[in-house]
């Protein structure tokens, strides 16, 4: 195994091969490349103290697991999460790296942070994703790690619990915005998030590439997309409840117009994907169509029942608000939320 020279400045980093939009920004002094199992990839965008939150529970992983970080700014002009996270790995404190995926856009930041992992660590095992406004329990790491081996599964999913600014607002917590898909451990048919994640090295080298289809860039659902496509292929899914990462909510996201275009984009997604799913099959677009009426038919009645059960005229709004959404896209309509980063 072979140790790396002192860090470079960004300067005098070049760009890695046939990845012109990647820069390497930060490496910490004693990262043993070939000893890191796992990368754990970390996007984030103008989140300076959120980021730095995000790496000092990363540190702090309980696991006899080798692993490193990759903190990918997708922001090159404003470079908050460069300027916070940097020194951290310079110093040593932090094992891994910091790099610019100067594309903005979710995807580009995910992809560039994917293929750096692949291209940096040859013996790697799996990639772990974690967004940067959330934080990780303690075991999270190695739980996700034992639920691939346990399940027999190339990809694990887990929790996304929130944790609103307000406290007032917890009682959002079970509406289907930001309740998990699953509540208990196991192989599941389906995952549709990447903000806490685990990917086997299998898969990353089988799936196309780039790995987020950039027709999602700015809407989300490039995470859902690739899953979907992964599943398509063979691969196995599961759900571990218990690695849990703990998301922060600003007061924004539970007003009524974020809650609305969220479930209308989440229903968008929906088309999206299945159109890619049964891409190549006869009628396919017809028959992704007839579906969307048909659950925009039965959302009224589906709603109604949700409100009776929880008494939140939000969440029985929520299945009309997809359905909504699933035939909008039908007409080229694409909530691009992430176009504006203020007021996501």
């Amino acid at each position: 195994m072979q140790s790396h020279p002192a860090p470079q400045t960004a300067s005098e980093t070049p760009a890695l091969p046939d990845t012109p939009t990647i820069t390497i920004e930060a490496i910490s002094p004693d990262l043993d490349c070939e000893a890191v199992e796992v990368a754990v990839t970390v996007p984030t965008f103008r989140r300076p103290q959120q980021i730095l939150d995000t790496l000092a529970s990363i540190a702090a992983q309980r696991t006899s697991r080798r692993f490193a970080i990759v903190v990918i700014e997708n922001d090159a002009e404003g470079r908050q999460g460069v300027d916070a996270a940097a020194p951290r790995f310079l110093s040593g404190s932090l094992e891994g790296m910091v790099i610019i995926a100067h594309e903005r856009g979710n995807c580009c930041a995910y992809n560039a942070g994917w293929q750096t992992a692949l291209e940096r660590f040859p013996n790697l095992k799996a990639i772990a994703v974690i967004d940067d406004d959330e934080i990780a329990d303690p075991e999270w790491l190695e739980r996700l790690c034992d639920a691939a081996a346990n399940f027999g599964a190339d990809i694990v999913g887990g929790p996304q619990v929130p944790v609103f600014a307000q406290s007032s607002h917890q009682q959002w917590a079970d509406h289907p915005v930001f309740a998990p898909p699953y509540r208990v451990s196991g192989r599941v048919p389906g995952l549709f998030s990447s903000g806490n994640l685990l990917v086997s090295r299998s898969v990353l080298d089988a799936m196309e590439r780039p790995f987020l289809d950039l027709k999602f860039n700015f809407m989300g659902g490039g995470d859902s997309d690739f899953l979907s496509r992964a599943a398509q292929r063979g691969f196995k899914l599961a759900w571990c409840a218990e690695a849990i990462v703990r998301e922060t909510v600003p007061a924004r996201r539970v007003e009524a117009d974020w809650i609305r275009a969220r479930s209308l984009r989440n229903g968008v997604i929906s088309t999206l994907v299945e159109k890619k799913k049964r891409a190549g099959t006869p009628f396919a677009n017809t028959k992704v169509l007839l579906k969307s009426l048909a659950l925009l038919a039965a959302s009224p009645l589906r709603g109604t029942i949700r409100l009776l059960r929880t008494g939140s005229p939000s969440v029985g709004l929520y299945p009309v608000y997809v359905a909504a959404g699933r035939v909008m896209a039908e007409f080229g309509y694409a909530n691009e939320q992430y176009r504006q980063p203020e007021k996501n």
